[in-house]
């Protein structure tokens, strides 16, 4: 740990000139960054930018293949992130690093330096309890992981890193996956933070009314660039979306008229449990027509994750049916529905929606191993295959060196888009989509958001699901509100009201309102 006394406005880390480099591609470029003690700094950038990369050279994850990083002022150089830790150094990764089976406790002590010797449980326990107090957290230490919400997922990644001593707190997209209120208490709990010196926070995001309710300063990378640092106070969000991306970005979409057609899809009494054997959807039922999206608004753990996994053919129903086109889909499985028109957007692009070791070719052959026009007689078409993905990279415009790069070397954003692009590209009947923009940044989303309105226009139908109340109201023909497993009410879009919707993804219905 650096000894040297810091005050308010100190520059305590200083990186110089750092270039990182991946194959073909130039990750960091030349990039100059300080953080000062006591303030929020925001990162912003498209995805892809460089921001997660310069954010690991930060914390000894990579090493930069050219530039210095300073503490304190005193050059340092991270072999690994022990190095970085050791001088107070810590970071929350997008990507939770817990184990599940493992006790809060267990997690926050797992790795750490006093782990190894003989551990006081009991100091321990009331240490964290300091922290917790002190930074308005709260949370059972004797729960598993696998039993916490988002929000408590993300409070153990920052207790284990404060835990350590960290006086650099590094948070990479710390909200993207937490529910607004969630999304409140850790706002208010970082901000507990930046008021002690000692807390330093650089701050990654793509959601820009969260910079500007809790940053200091936002620098903004612009393919590994540093195009601008500015104090937050003297920006807006469409002067952000402007040096992000270096055009101006449309955030609010025109709802697109199509005269709707048949049903495709018709929902039937549909009941599930969820993995805990809870109920987790309780009699469901709606239609979705041609032409047609219908927006299912709700904060996470509602049975959206259930509802979208029975309609994949990824669970089985407890009740109910599931009709497309007029057939029964209800026990037919995952390929028969692919083949029946369905696609399937899933929320976890990481870890459901590809394949990391696999290259752009071999993903977008998942949604096309059964096609006959790229499967003769058992045999793949790879030369097909390969041409389809140069076409996919090219229309949906996938910052990537070429096909053959693998999918876990792509950004959120640009993953997404091979997703996206390889369910749309076969003309679904049905597109699911869920949480379809989550963790992309604002160009990204505006991409995406048109994708879909495309894909109504072509015919399809689309059900979105989406926890961005403003998303499912600017996109849907149709609302429904969740909670607890049922819809709320089913709402024509020219009578939606952001309160009301608001309201009963709550489990309220307001008085006197009317839909």
């Amino acid at each position: 740990m650096v000894e040297k006394k810091i005050k308010r406005g100190d520059i305590i880390l200083e990186a110089k000139a750092i270039t990182k480099r991946f194959p073909g591609v130039m990750a960091n470029d030349g990039i100059d960054f300080e953080i000062k003690a006591g303030e929020i700094h925001a990162i912003l950038g498209e995805n892809g930018a460089g921001k997660t990369t310069l954010m690991k050279i930060l914390f000894g994850e990579y090493q930069p293949d050219e530039g210095e990083i300073y503490i304190s002022g005193e050059p340092v150089r991270f072999r690994s992130c022990l190095d970085a830790i050791e001088l107070g150094i810590g970071m929350v990764h997008q990507h939770r690093k817990l184990v599940p089976a493992h006790s809060v406790i267990e997690n926050i002590l797992l790795g750490h330096p006093r782990a190894g010797g003989v551990l006081n449980l009991s100091r321990a326990e009331q240490e964290i309890d300091q922290l917790c107090q002190k930074y308005g957290f709260h949370i059972d230490f004797k729960a598993k992981v696998w039993q916490l919400s988002e929000g408590e997922k993300q409070i153990v990644e920052i207790l284990k890193a404060l835990y350590r001593g960290a006086e650099i707190l590094i948070l990479d997209e710390p909200t993207s996956a937490l529910a607004p209120t969630e999304t409140e208490k850790l706002i208010e709990s970082i901000k507990a933070m930046a008021v002690d010196d000692l807390a330093i926070v650089p701050f990654i995001t793509h959601k820009l009314p969260i910079v500007l309710a809790i940053s200091d300063r936002v620098t903004v990378l612009r393919r590994g660039k540093v195009v601008s640092t500015m104090n937050t106070d003297q920006v807006t969000e469409r002067s952000l979306a402007m040096e992000m991306v270096g055009r101006e970005v449309i955030f609010r979409i025109e709802k697109t008229e199509v005269e709707v057609g048949e049903t495709i899809l018709q929902v039937e009494d549909l009941s599930a449990l969820n993995d805990k054997g809870f109920q987790a959807l309780k009699n469901i039922s709606f239609s979705i027509r041609e032409g047609e999206i219908f927006g299912i608004a709700g904060v996470a753990g509602n049975g959206q994750q259930e509802l979208v996994e029975i309609l994949a053919g990824l669970r089985k129903a407890q009740g109910g049916k599931v009709i497309l086109d007029n057939k029964d889909i209800t026990h037919a499985s995952s390929l028969e529905r692919w083949e029946s028109g369905v696609g399937y957007i899933p929320s976890d692009r990481i870890n459901v929606g590809s394949i990391g070791d696999f290259s752009l070719v071999e993903n977008t052959t998942m949604n096309y191993y059964f096609d006959k026009n790229f499967n003769q007689r058992g045999t793949l078409d790879f030369s097909k295959l390969r041409t389809l993905t140069e076409e996919i990279i090219s229309e949906y415009n996938v910052m990537t060196p070429g096909p053959d790069i693998k999918a876990k070397n792509l950004s959120g954003g640009n993953l997404q888009k091979v997703i996206l692009a390889r369910v749309l590209s076969r003309n679904p009947r049905l597109v699911i989509a869920h949480l379809p923009t989550q963790g992309l940044d604002v160009g990204a989303t505006e991409f995406v958001r048109n994708k879909l309105i495309e894909a109504k226009k072509n015919r399809a139908g689309v059900l979105l699901i989406s926890e961005d109340l403003d998303e499912v109201l600017t996109l849907s023909d149709r609302v429904a509100p969740i909670y607890e497993g049922e819809f709320m009410d089913i709402i024509p879009g020219e009578n939606v009201k952001r309160e009301v919707v608001g309201a009963m993804c709550a489990g309220i219905h307001l008085e006197g309102e009317e839909l």
